[in-house]
């Protein structure tokens, strides 16, 4: 029986064209099988190094990078593994999308894009930040508020923000034209984290009534859109913090340190979710290609990740220079003034409120984290050279290790520069830029599923 649908299949696809011909997937009861499997990796090695090894070669378009041709070619041998039989594909790969290729672009375009709204906000919030933007808006309301539509409300809003130990402190004397510019850059940060809530609640409630979404996906994405909904409620515990009278009359009114560092955390949880959700639905099996490369891959994964938490820990440190307003104690690289540790450091007692609360100290940190982190990158980098590994992961590493290096640069040109607006996003994007990479290069690595590894074993020695 499986015989005959496996000739009917070889004929159906016979009919196709070539490129479409590769690696076709056709369901058999829910579950995938290979028409041939040995055309389909005799097509493989003659596609050339541009089909192979995925879009980390030559791709022209960012919808060829995740949806298009080169992506799932840089799966392909995840593709074999999904495909080969009816058995191994029974044998711990865990679909999350129903309904074959097409329902996993639909959902991968649509959580993609989540992931680079929630981006946008990260970079909008350090704007926000920047601009000290963040205290002109003086009460928040869950279901949200018009912003003032007439000089009488504008006045209004006026008078709450001169109340605020901001404006008695720092900007009394404002003029109405200056106040309205942080207004409205606050009311956006807002009304742009509502407007994600709307683009994810609606196609999650569309996709699930389709039956598109499987229950582990569905549990998955339940779970990010809580965490969503909460980061609303730390921003504003936030914000609170900031609208307090300061302990002195000589410290200026500012957020919680603490409470930046976990609305920046709970946002990095979040977008980084999104991301390895994504990259889940459109790439199931990492890129294998080999048993040796599989092997190979577990290597370089014991460097991954804990690579990547010291990034992680590195861009989380940047909210406590950012809330204590550390980038401007000290604006000389590499020395910290005149000395390389400044006399300061240590200080403060508890130890605790020292690190998190010290600027010479949290500068300090920021500094060393950040060397630490290209270290990192660098020395994977350079341990995954003597190592046999998949193209695509081998070029993913390297790319890692250019926006490490980038990213210190804009580190060190923002500090020289005493943290202009301009600069000082550039050098929030680059953050989430490499922790986006390291999250990629984490998912491109993970173990593939029995039944890969069973198709991969069964290949011939001298198959590539």
């Amino acid at each position: 029986m499986v015989e005959g649908r496996l000739v009917s299949l070889v004929r159906r696809v016979a009919s196709l064209p070539r490129q479409a011909r590769s690696f076709s997937r056709v369901a058999n009861g829910g579950r995938f099988v290979q028409p041939s499997l040995e055309s389909a990796v005799s097509q493989q090695a003659s596609a050339g190094p541009l089909a192979r090894y995925g879009f980390f070669y030559g791709f022209k378009s960012p919808s060829k990078v995740f949806w298009g041709q080169p992506f799932r070619n840089m799966s392909s041998s995840a593709t074999l593994g999904r495909i080969r039989s009816s058995k191994a594909a029974s044998e711990g790969l865990k679909l999350l999308v129903t309904e074959g290729v097409a329902a996993e672009k639909k959902v991968g375009i649509w959580l993609f894009g989540c992931a680079a709204w929630v981006f946008s906000m990260v970079v909008l919030g350090g704007i926000t930040r920047l601009t000290r933007s963040g205290l002109s808006m003086t009460d928040w309301k869950f279901t949200g508020t018009l912003p003032p539509l007439s000089e009488e409300e504008w006045q209004l809003e006026f008078q709450k923000y001169q109340q605020s130990p901001e404006y008695k402190r720092v900007n009394k004397g404002m003029s109405m034209e200056d106040f309205k510019f942080i207004y409205w850059m606050e009311y956006a940060h807002r009304m742009w984290g509502r407007g994600l809530g709307i683009v994810f609640a609606l196609p999650f409630a569309y996709f699930t009534t389709k039956g598109l979404i499987t229950r582990q996906l569905g549990l998955r994405l339940s779970a990010l859109l809580a965490l969503g909904a909460g980061q609303g409620f730390i921003g504003w515990w936030m914000v609170k913090s900031g609208l307090e009278e300061p302990p002195s009359e000589y410290v200026q009114p500012r957020v919680s340190p603490y409470r930046l560092a976990a609305h920046l955390t709970s946002a990095c949880i979040i977008y980084c979710g999104l991301l390895w959700t994504a990259l889940s639905v459109v790439m199931p099996e990492p890129p294998a290609g080999t048993v040796n490369w599989v092997k190979e891959a577990a290597r370089v994964r014991k460097f991954v990740l804990p690579t990547c938490a010291i990034v992680g820990i590195t861009a989380i440190s940047g909210a406590f220079v950012a809330g204590n307003d550390a980038g401007h104690a000290f604006n000389t690289f590499p020395k910290m003034g005149d000395t390389w540790i400044p006399d300061d450091v240590l200080s403060m007692e508890p130890i605790l409120r020292n690190f998190f609360e010290n600027t010479s100290t949290v500068q300090l940190d920021h500094r060393i984290l950040a060397t630490t982190s290209l270290l990192s990158i660098g020395g994977l980098w350079l341990a995954s050279r003597k190592m046999d590994l998949h193209p695509a992961i081998r070029s993913l590493i390297g790319s890692t290790l250019g926006m490490a290096a980038l990213q210190v640069t804009l580190g060190i040109t923002t500090l020289l520069s005493y943290v202009p607006v301009s600069l000082g996003s550039a050098h929030q994007a680059g953050a989430l830029t490499l922790l986006s990479l390291m999250v990629l290069l984490s998912h491109v690595v993970r173990k593939p599923s029995p039944g890969l590894l069973k198709s991969l074993a069964s290949l011939p020695k001298s198959m590539p």
